[in-house]
């Protein structure tokens, strides 16, 4: 495309040279410069261009354009700012994506830039008018935030999920942060609740009381969208034509040409790049009348530049032919950079960065224990030192290794199969998975394929020799039933060993097929037949590459003192003989990827339906959910804790999946390394990718409760998360370092007291009010308590009076609240001022009642204890709602919880069990009846 610096608005001068983002916004039908300060923000009347720069790993840098619209922007101010955006876009050298934004249904993308959200505005006065404040906004499906003076409260929809309520939480801290000084309460109002709840009689009372919300109807624009077919129209002269096809294939695109593709709730601009400026912008145009279609409110337009092709424009199509990424050739860009220079624009956001060249790193320590299993049929045979770092290509291997974490010892837990070891890789994974549940899921996973090892697996290993064939039973049996030549390696027989690696913590012989076209001349080789040695350095290697060849001998052949060194070029007669003669062979150095920039995506179980979460971080990773991690040479499966079982144990069916389906269309390998994360025991080499805060990965509750506590608290809480004890060895080398060497979590106390059962709190209590001699029941703990209760040091446990005790278990409970239940809230000005005064002496007071029942609860048989296990009970006179001693301090709408099993099943005719099997409203139905509801 010819560029003319005419058709470029001055005001782009400059645009795109840094990372970061960049807004203009149309007035008066130009671009004008948004202060910085004022992101994020826009008029829900105006229109506006935004510029995403970002330097990409591998040096390159990526543009991406959005135009986002206001609700109420003109017609002219949209057409405007799809116009601007193609100039923008030429003045970046016209590879740069663009998007179209309408304000409420923005792309995630888009959203990603301004966290946690975007605050429309009008002109007058910058009130946020996202809905109207009536009882009629509300409805089941979404979550609403309500600012007042003194407190915000967040209405969860009946139907919303734990994901989208501890995202809504979010924009709750930032309403505090910004507009309260972060001094006000936050309060969660869950639909469905009704009065039961005083925060939730509160937030009714805004609204003139309750009443029943409307179930929100499936809208025109969602039912237009599901039965619509995609379709492909070519652009000439402004006008539409629809191109007839069976099938969408890459051959349909004209490089001369423009095409919409129209996909419902996308509509995707593809400009060929030998397309001038004004058929691209006619082409927007044409996009733009399309969108005025009815029902199509809320349809994204994305516009591509040829050779440029984001993936998910390309999986739109039955057949893209695989291509490497087109950049724009050098002399294309020093043209385009020449002409913007002779109009006085700085050129240098033109100009690729020079890409970072570094040796990978391991991110993880290496200086554990490690052990290794060959695989044997169903059993596993432990290797002896020597011999922990020799794998034979027809074997499976299990090794566990174990490591100094922050502050605990980490476990890496993984398999490795050979290129022909097909037939065991099923009892290694068995093998694994029972080390790993010794572990209690502990521990980090890997699966690795010969050929494919990740960085962390050479240097854990160091030095690492892969044998041609195999030692196992089951390899020899393979042999037998084949009738198939056994290859294994012989130290007297001919064998050539490819040597590589980055240095003497990171180095590899690899057995290779003893031919001429096995060598390179960007290696060094090992060749021997019996008595006979010689090491080749090729034409391109290094002094360092030559040292590694040194030091394989020792491990290949220790000890033979004669060898014949030859440098490439320098053969004789024998050593080409030994190779079957002599041959060409390559000489470039099979060069690894360099790393890519890692995509996040929240996963659908089994299904493997992915969603990437654009600019990710920690608080992304929710607890309930399965995410993949794609780095491209290898893949993280992070598993939340609150994944249930059966979905665990598809962790690594999942990202196989994944790699079948190939979301990225990167042709990855079905053998990229898998490796898998759960949550609690990230590894440092997943935890790179992110800024992480580890007392958030070992928090209470689920993701919606956690983030509600560090909203109200507004700092992380501590984890009360007990250390673990040390893990036991599987034989060979003890897995347990010297005293010395031990981690600080693998300190203890002999004098601490355990109780069977029992929480961190009421140990500490415990500590104080037993005697030692006295029978050891599991006494169940506290139900009302922080998500994060304090932890204790045994010290502190040991030595804290009595009072101290009470003191330590009071910081644990919620605070008393004041309970509202009337038929009908009014609204009165002191609503929010309504705040309990609690002073020591009623805090002690309602200690000295919990720790009476606690008393009452210890001379309880053991069975019974046990079956209420993390329940403090009560009994039914003070849980009822009609009272006259009532229980302070408690959830008020799971009265029945605070029930012993006995009692519970005399009142309710049924267990516990079978009464949380009920639907919801046979539960509440029950509830009422007993003056529990």
């Amino acid at each position: 495309m010819a560029v003319s610096m005419r058709d470029v608005d001055s005001a782009f001068h400059g645009a795109g040279q840094k990372p970061g983002i960049e807004i203009w916004r149309i007035e008066n039908f130009q671009p004008a410069p948004v202060p910085k300060s004022s992101y994020g923000n826009f008029f829900t009347g105006d229109a506006y261009l935004i510029l995403k720069t970002t330097s990409l790993r591998n040096g390159a840098i990526r543009h991406d354009i959005h135009y986002w619209l206001g609700k109420d922007t003109t017609q002219d101010e949209a057409g405007t700012a799809a116009i601007k955006t193609v100039e923008l876009d030429a003045a970046l050298g016209g590879r740069a994506v663009q998007y179209r934004e309408v304000q409420g249904h923005e792309t995630e993308k888009f959203l990603s830039y301004f966290k946690p959200c975007i605050f429309p505005q009008t002109r007058w006065g910058g009130i946020w008018l996202q809905v109207p404040f009536a009882r009629s906004s509300l409805n089941h499906d979404d979550i609403f935030i309500l600012d007042t003076d003194s407190k915000i409260f967040q209405f969860n929809g009946l139907n919303s999920s734990i994901q989208e309520r501890a995202k809504a939480l979010e924009v709750v801290q930032f309403i505090k942060d910004t507009y309260h000084d972060g001094k006000c309460e936050v309060a969660a109002v869950d639909d469905g609740k009704l009065m039961a709840d005083a925060e939730a009689g509160e937030f009714w009372g805004y609204f003139g009381g309750f009443a029943p919300l409307p179930r929100k109807p499936a809208s025109e624009i969602d039912k237009h969208v599901e039965n619509f077919i995609a379709k492909l129209l070519c652009v000439n002269k402004g006008q539409l034509k629809v191109i007839e096809a069976d099938k969408l294939t890459r051959k349909l695109l004209d490089t001369y040409k423009c095409y919409l593709l129209d996909c419902g709730v996308e509509v995707f601009v593809w400009m060929g790049r030998n397309t001038s400026l004004d058929e691209r912008k006619a082409a927007s145009s044409a996009a733009e009348d399309l969108l005025r279609e009815p029902n199509r409110q809320r349809t994204h337009v994305i516009r591509i530049i040829e050779g440029f092709e984001t993936v998910m424009f390309r999986s739109k199509f039955d057949v893209w032919p695989q291509t490497t990424e087109v950049g724009l050739s050098e002399d294309a860009r020093g043209k385009v950079a020449a002409l913007l220079k002779r109009q006085g624009f700085n050129v240098k956001g033109l100009n690729k960065a020079t890409p970072v060249k570094e040796e990978p790193q391991p991110y993880i320590d290496c200086t554990g224990n490690l052990q290794v299993w060959r695989v044997n049929g169903k059993e596993k045979t432990l290797l002896s030192t020597p011999d922990v770092s020799k794998f034979y290509s027809g074997d499976c291997y299990v090794f566990q290794y174990t490591y100094p974490g922050e502050d605990k010892e980490e476990h890496l837990v993984g398999t490795w199969f050979g290129k022909k070891s097909i037939l065991k890789r099923t009892s290694s994974i068995l093998l694994s998975y029972k080390m790993v549940e010794s572990l209690k899921f502990q521990a980090a996973q890997a699966r690795i394929y010969e050929g494919k090892e990740p960085v962390q697996f050479f240097s854990i290993f160091q030095s690492f020799t892969v044998f041609k064939g195999g030692l196992s039973s089951g390899y020899i049996n393979f042999l037998k039933e084949s009738d198939t030549v056994d290859d294994t390696y012989s130290e007297e027989g001919l064998a050539l060993f490819r040597v590589q690696g980055s240095g003497p913590d990171n180095m590899q012989a690899i057995q290779v097929e003893p031919v001429a076209s096995s060598l390179n001349s960007s290696y060094c080789y090992i060749l021997h037949s019996a008595s006979t040695l010689f090491t080749w350095t090729g034409s391109l290697t290094t002094p360092e590459d030559q040292e590694l060849v040194e030091r394989q001998l020792d491990v290949i052949k220790p000890n033979i003192q004669s060898r014949t060194h030859k440098r490439e070029g320098t053969e004789s007669e024998h050593f080409w003989s030994l190779l079957g003669g002599k041959c060409e062979y390559p000489s470039r150095k099979v060069s690894k990827e360099p790393e890519s920039d890692p995509h996040l995506f929240s996963c659908t179980f089994l299904k493997v339906q992915v969603t990437e979460i654009f600019h990710f971080t920690q608080d992304d990773l929710m607890t309930e959910d399965i995410f993949i991690l794609d780095c491209h040479s290898d893949i993280f499966v992070w598993v939340g804790q609150h994944v249930d079982l059966k979905n665990k144990l598809e962790a690594f069916n999942i990202g196989e999946k994944y790699l079948e389906c190939d979301f990225l269309l990167e042709k990855l390998s079905r053998k990229t390394p898998i490796f898998c994360v759960m949550e609690g025991n990230e590894p440092p080499f997943f935890t790179r990718f992110f800024t992480w805060d580890s007392a958030k990965a070992t928090m209470h509750g689920n993701s919606f409760q956690r983030k509600l506590a560090i909203v109200k608290n507004g700092v992380t809480p501590t984890s009360d998360k007990p250390r673990r004890r040390t893990p036991t060895s599987y034989g060979g080398r003890s897995s347990v370092p010297d005293k010395s060497q031990r981690s600080r979590s693998m300190s203890f106390s002999p004098d601490r007291v355990r109780v069977r059962g029992r929480s961190p709190a009421f140990n500490a209590l415990a500590a104080n009010f037993e005697n030692p001699n006295a029978r050891n029941l599991s006494t169940p703990p506290p139900v009302v308590r922080k998500i994060y209760p304090k932890s204790f040091t045994p010290d502190s446990i040991k030595l804290a009076p009595r009072s101290t005790a009470i003191a330590k278990l009071t910081a644990s409970f919620e605070q008393p609240k004041v309970h509202i239940m009337p038929k009908s809230v009014k609204v009165s000005s002191d609503v929010n001022k309504l705040k309990p005064a609690v002073s020591t002496r009623q805090t002690a007071t309602s200690m000295s009642t919990r720790i009476e029942a606690l008393t009452i609860q210890e001379d309880l048989k053991e069975d019974e204890a046990e079956d209420e296990e993390g329940l403090i009970i009560f009994p039914y006179d003070r849980v009822k709602i009609t009272s006259t001693n009532p229980v302070s301090g408690i959830d008020v709408t799971k009265r029945e919880t605070y029930l012993s099993s006995i009692e519970f099943k005399e009142k309710f005719g049924m267990t516990k069990e079978t009464f949380y099997k009920l639907p919801k409203w046979r539960q509440n139905k029950l509830k009422l009846t007993l003056e529990l509801f």
